[in-house]
């Protein structure tokens, strides 16, 4: 059984580092102090020790998973690495906790808050990217794969600070980059007729079952499920007693349902249940209504609405019915097959005592509206909005009944459904396991029943033997629907860490090309002969038959990426301008770069040479999508074509490498180089 994380610490962590890092920054002389640091250090030492019991229990338990082919076995194993990765998530929250040290007081009465479900990351192993991708700019890019012992130390570095994000903002950061990195990595180094020779393992976030594949789109729905999964972690632990953390809480179960949405859209084929299509679907109805929750608690700030204001408590009762009506369809999910086969009962339990209090609330608002209240005015309450049938069908007008002992007799029998239903919910969660010192869902349902309890006593009367009608149902509604919103990917502003091996239309694993050069082309009469086009990398977008730069062999639709030895992959147009300009009768060197066909080969002995060594650095840094062959400036989201063929835009200013350049244009004035976006002139 998988158990949800504490709502109201950061979270697990289990990097020693950050372990003696703690408490170092400042020492006491006081006694007592010291007394309160050392047994700190002690409970610290005990969770890691059963922290490292738990990770060999699951690699044994996973070894054995592996080797055997009895189908009981293998039942019994994953039952098994369930309650492991419990235990686990439930020791890294205690620890991050221990190594806040900061204790955080709990209150019990009208201050609790109802806990909410958080979900658990997945994780995953290390993972050596240095040795296939370092391959790769060898055998494909042409480059000297020792230069660049920086970058890949950098994205090591980042996915290992990625397997233990801290439970805040700067822990959406850190995944947000390092699945930025993932979208540029996937641009530049995958291709469709082979993989990286990478292997990605990772565990299923609610049975602890190892998974693995060796696409990099495991790895990307992998940190984009964590992401949606810290989303839930950040929401649970807001304060939602005042109006900013309500509204906090509710932004981040949005998100959290948008990144749940975006990966059940963008991948399929899951290895691992927690990424199927039923497993996200749930969850993101989960953390919808998880939303709709915390709108009305927000309601209830800074001030409960007075008992007497009858259109406000009925208000109340339809948010409160909306809120059980978005639990419903969860339980509903739940309870269905696959999803109840390897979901937390925990969780079903959980929503359904849920349902039943929200739904026994909306109950509570109605008979404090009915008997609290005075007369309504006429046409202020519309009966058809409020109550389900029969009362809306009755021929009382459009409010409600004026009669006083009319309007108590209706009071208490929306009390009685009220009671029933706590009741109810009270049961249903003592069916739910939950390890706490503090069972808060208890306590706010335990409240909520006593004072249904003593508002039925005052209505009752000692001489009232009729019998009630069944009070109807409440008509659920909102004034502010929970959105699906995305995480917003496009904020996190990272340069691709291998920019060096040039702009991603042209340099990436999907494109063959040929190296031509350095080619020395002299200024003949009429200029070099040659147009220009586009940026990063230019375009040579005409060449004048029998002119100087078709002697030299240059050709239209070739990539200028070096004048005169300085690699010119990321100059601009006018920069490559200037440079022509700027050489003398001797005329330049120019290395260039022509994108063959599928059916063409590189040839290897004209590519590699010029690539090699300094001269196949790069300057600069300039964010690119992967479509090729128009680099684009995008988010990561249109990289995630796992699944489905995704839309593709075109950058403005950007040519296609082997499209024709039309009809030429006379030279530029002698002011200055035309602009990327004027016609080319010739050189």
């Amino acid at each position: 059984m998988i158990l949800e994380e504490r709502p109201d610490v950061p979270g697990g962590g289990e990097d020693s580092s950050r372990l003696q890092a703690v408490g170092s920054g400042r020492k006491s002389c006081d006694p007592l102090a010291q007394s309160q640091h050392s047994r700190l250090q002690s409970r610290r030492a005990r969770v890691h020790q059963l922290i490292n019991k738990e990770l060999r229990m699951r690699t044994g338990a996973e070894n054995l998973y592996r080797a055997t082919s009895n189908s009981q076995v293998r039942e019994t194993v994953v039952l098994e690495l369930s309650y492991v990765n419990a235990s686990l998530q439930l020791l890294k929250e205690e620890l991050e906790e221990l190594n806040s040290s900061v204790d955080t007081p709990r209150h019990e009465g009208e201050g609790v808050s109802i806990p909410m479900i958080p979900l658990g990351l997945k994780e995953t192993r290390e993972l050596d990217w240095s040795t296939p991708l370092k391959e790769l700019i060898s055998r494909h890019f042409g480059e000297d794969s020792a230069s660049y012992e920086v970058e890949l130390k950098e994205l090591e570095d980042l996915r290992q600070a990625m397997r233990m994000p801290s439970r805040d903002q700067a822990g959406l950061e850190l995944l947000m980059v390092y699945y930025s990195q993932l979208c540029f990595l996937d641009a530049r180094f995958s291709a469709p007729t082979r993989s990286l020779g990478l292997l990605f393992h990772w565990y299923d976030s609610l049975t602890g079952v190892p998974a693995q594949q060796q696409t990099l789109a495991f790895e990307k729905g992998s940190v984009l499920f964590n992401i949606g999964a810290l989303y839930t972690q950040i929401g649970a632990r807001q304060d939602r007693s005042c109006v900013e953390g309500s509204g906090r809480a509710i932004e981040a179960f949005q998100r959290a349902a948008g990144a749940f949405s975006l990966l059940r859209e963008s991948f399929s084929h899951a290895p691992s249940p927690d990424m199927s299509p039923t497993a996200l679907h749930v969850l993101e109805q989960l953390m919808t209504a998880q939303a709709q929750e915390c709108v009305f608690e927000g309601l209830l700030l800074p001030a409960p609405t007075a008992p007497h204001d009858s259109p406000a408590q009925l208000r109340l009762a339809q948010e409160a019915a909306q809120v059980a009506a978005e639990y419903g369809l969860v339980h509903r999910a739940l309870a269905q097959p696959p999803a109840r086969d390897y979901m937390p009962r925990s969780w079903a339990a959980l929503v359904q005592a849920k349902a039943e209090y929200f739904r026994a609330l909306a109950h509570f608002h109605t008979a404090v509206a009915l008997c609290d209240s005075p007369s309504p005015a006429e046409g202020e309450l519309p009966m058809h909005e409020v109550f389900g049938p029969p009362w809306a069908a009755e021929p009382l007008g459009p409010t409600l009944p004026l009669e006083p002992e009319e309007r108590r007799k209706r009071g208490k029998a929306h009390l009685r459904r009220a009671i029933l239903g706590q009741e109810e919910a009270l049961r249903l969660h003592s069916l739910c396991r939950v390890p706490r010192k503090v069972d808060l869902l208890q306590a706010v349902v335990a409240q909520a029943l006593r004072h249904s309890l003593a508002k039925y006593a005052e209505l009752d009367r000692e001489d009232d033997f009729f019998e009630a009608a069944e009070a109807p149902d409440i008509q659920p509604k909102t004034h502010q629907k929970p959105e699906v919103r995305t995480p917003s990917f496009s904020r996190m502003k990272r340069a691709d860490i291998f920019h060096r091996l040039g702009p991603l239309s042209v340099f990436s694993a999907k494109n063959r090309w040929r190296l031509v050069g350095p080619v020395r082309v002299t200024r003949g009469e009429g200029g070099f002969g040659f147009t220009l086009r586009g940026d990063s990398p230019v375009l040579i977008a005409a060449v004048i038959p029998g002119g100087q730069a078709a002697a030299a062999g240059l050709k239209e639709g070739d990539y200028i990426v070096s004048v005169n030895g300085q690699p010119c992959k990321w100059w601009k147009h006018a920069e490559v301008v200037a440079q022509l300009r700027s050489a003398g009768d001797e005329g330049v060197d120019l290395g260039v770069v022509t994108l063959l066909s599928g059916a063409e080969l590189p040839g290897t002995g004209d590519r590699w040479p010029a690539l090699l060594g300094p001269g196949g650095l790069l300057r600069s840094q300039k964010e690119c999508g992967c479509e090729m062959p128009a680099p684009a400036q995008a988010s990561p989201r249109p990289l995630l074509g796992w699944s489905r063929k995704t839309k593709g835009s075109k950058a403005k200013g950007y040519p296609q490498p082997l499209a024709p350049a039309g009809t030429a244009t006379p030279a530029p004035a002698p002011c200055g180089p035309p602009s990327p976006s004027e016609c080319p002139g010739w050189l």
